[in-house]
């Protein structure tokens, strides 16, 4: 549905927008949210509570059910500034639109400023590279729908409008993103493929770590495939049917196979690296390979992959290095 009237969505907009004899009997927040205006229900519902729009010129309620040639008219405020200066920092861009963008993120970067990493981040450089943000909650910002650690690379698909953060957040929780990472872990794997169906929780004694299985964590599912075998390690192929923090470090460790060069799993008994693999990264190694999700707009099903970077192709080159031949 067309509005009227539709100005700059970094500044305060005005609308009016007729109700057509097809939307009769809908509720006034489903009409809103269907319409060009690009808000989320949950955003308008707040509006309409607060005011700023109105029905025929009067104050109403979210679930008032129209009639054909109602007048929906409102005024709607600008998304506030978020209090964090733009930095030009480099981004791989995989794929961009009005509706989302899709980064492929390097190791050592974090998503979101936080406790010790305030500028660097993720959010730094989309607030730089974004002119056409227009706004997630209310907030000029980037919508975070989901992260990558700190030092794991590739995929990532970040909002940049509020109708697209409901609907891929959407997506995440019921679980509908095709989720592909790669990771190269210490010692193998007997069968070729598997499940990992352990509960993960915060760990009760060291804050920043998780632990599986733990009696109080939710429900943590990992889909496995050996890709490669080498002298003491593996290349995998894994696909995290659950989001849990940390989710494939956790349980590969809780197996007996962490990542290779994860300082926070790769610890403790038998967890050790005998033959040092993980000193010839800087980091994890773990990678977010691809990304499969239904574009929040058209509605049809993308897919993203991110290469495998520079330092774990690397890694891998050496490893076959060492298998022994014949």
């Amino acid at each position: 549905m067309q509005a009227e009237s539709l100005e700059e969505t970094r500044q305060e907009r005005t609308f009016q927008i007729g109700v057509p004899p097809i939307d009769q009997g809908k509720r006034l927040d489903q009409f809103l949210a269907g319409t060009d205006l690009r808000i989320s229900r949950s955003q308008v519902k707040r509006w309409i509570e607060e005011g700023a729009i109105l029905l025929n010129g009067k104050a109403t309620k979210p679930g008032v059910q129209l009639r054909s040639g109602d007048q929906v008219t409102g005024v709607l405020p600008a998304p506030a500034p978020l209090v964090l200066i733009p930095e030009p920092l480099p981004l791989t861009i995989l794929y961009e639109d009005s509706s989302m963008i899709v980064i492929d993120k390097p190791a050592g970067m974090v998503v979101h400023p936080a406790p010790g990493n305030f500028t660097g981040t993720l959010v730094h450089a989309l607030l730089h590279h974004c002119k056409d943000l227009t706004g997630i909650n209310g907030v000029l910002r980037p919508g975070i729908v989901h992260r990558l650690d700190k030092e794991t690379s590739g995929v990532m698909v970040v909002a940049k409008s509020d109708e697209a953060f409901q609907h891929l957040t959407k997506q995440f929780k019921n679980r509908t993103i095709d989720k592909v990472y790669l990771a190269i872990a210490r010692g193998t794997f007997q069968p070729e493929e598997g499940v990992i169906d352990l509960p993960v929780g915060r760990h009760p004694k060291e804050r920043k770590r998780m632990c599986a299985p733990s009696p109080r964590g939710r429900e943590a599912v990992t889909d496995w495939k050996v890709l490669e075998r080498f002298r003491g390690a593996m290349f995998l192929e894994l696909h995290p049917r659950t989001g849990r923090t940390h989710q494939i470090r956790v349980h590969l460790a809780a197996v007996g196979h962490p990542v290779l060069g994860d300082p926070l799993y790769g610890r403790g008994k038998g967890m050790k690296d005998p033959l040092g693999h993980g000193k010839k990264l800087q980091r994890h190694a773990l990678h977010a390979y691809r990304l499969g999700l239904t574009h929040p707009l058209s509605g049809k099903k993308v897919e993203f992959i991110s290469p495998v970077p520079q330092d774990m192709k690397t890694l891998l080159d050496q490893l076959r290095s060492e298998v022994p031949k014949g």
